[in-house]
């Protein structure tokens, strides 16, 4: 049975084609201390999945799937109840951000139904997100730049983990079993679609998140807030590389001049 998905799709907001072209290996260096520390907080939650699952990457899949979701309910969380509180618009930012959060479950769902996880790996599954969700609201609400930062970073080194998994795939180490009905209806994959088709879009949607909060982390590094760059410019493009670059121009243009920005 093919379900019918009605929120939510990839599709709606970008193609993921054309993201799949961007550079899966690029890294934003650290400028500061901000970032160096972030990047070692996900280098220090990455060492312990690398070591518990090894060669098991599916079951990998999920866990990362797991830390993966928490970053965009969170900040849109926090940035709605900011919306509320202050009576002002968010740029797009809340739609953005809850978008990720529900790709990143749909990542999640897609890798349970294709690694059938144990009760001890749901255990564990359990534990990280609790410990995870309740760490990240703590850094969110006091620095949301490293909270973003962080974000990225983890996608970087979520990135790099789907790589490594189709080069598996290709070699043979890995079975390129058929796609799950849930995955070909959520990214409308042909019908014939495989598990590499499925890991090559998630890792285009990781890409697309990794921008995002380097974005982000950028805006507020820069002393702006994340109105002042509605987040339909970064979600709307397929050259998010020539958008950060030349993000200092974007939140130069004061946001009502904006007609095409989310209100959201």
């Amino acid at each position: 049975m093919v379900l019918t998905w009605r929120a939510f799709q990839p599709s709606e907001n970008r193609i993921i084609e054309a993201e799949a072209s961007i550079d899966v290996n690029k890294h934003r260096n650290p400028e500061n201390f901000s970032d160096q520390f972030a990047r070692l907080a996900v280098m220090a939650l990455r060492s312990p999945t690398d070591l518990l699952f090894r060669q098991r990457y599916i079951c990998r899949a999920a866990m990362l799937e797991t830390i993966s979701g928490v970053p965009g309910m969170v900040g849109g969380m926090v940035l709605h109840c900011k919306s509320l509180r202050r009576v002002e618009h968010s740029g797009g930012w809340i739609k953005a951000l809850m978008e990720e959060a529900e790709n990143e479950r749909m990542h999640l769902m897609t890798f349970m139904e294709l690694s059938k996880p144990s009760w001890q790996e749901r255990a564990l599954v359990f534990t990280a997100q609790g410990m995870f969700m309740n760490a990240y609201f703590l850094l969110y609400v006091v620095s949301p730049r490293f909270a973003h930062r962080m974000a990225g970073y983890i996608r970087e080194e979520t990135i790099q983990s789907y790589t490594q998994l189709i080069n598996d795939i290709d070699d043979g180490k890995v079975p390129n079993a058929s796609a799950p009905d849930l995955a070909i209806d959520y990214w409308r994959l042909p019908i014939d679609a495989t598990l590499r088709d499925v890991v090559m879009v998630i890792r285009a949607d990781e890409i697309h998140h990794r921008e995002i909060n380097h974005f982000a982390a950028d805006v507020y590094m820069q002393g702006h807030t994340l109105k002042e760059a509605p987040a339909d410019m970064v979600t709307m493009t397929t050259s998010f590389g020539e958008l950060l670059s030349n993000h200092s121009v974007l939140i130069s243009v004061p946001f009502t001049a904006r007609s095409h920005a989310s209100t959201t």
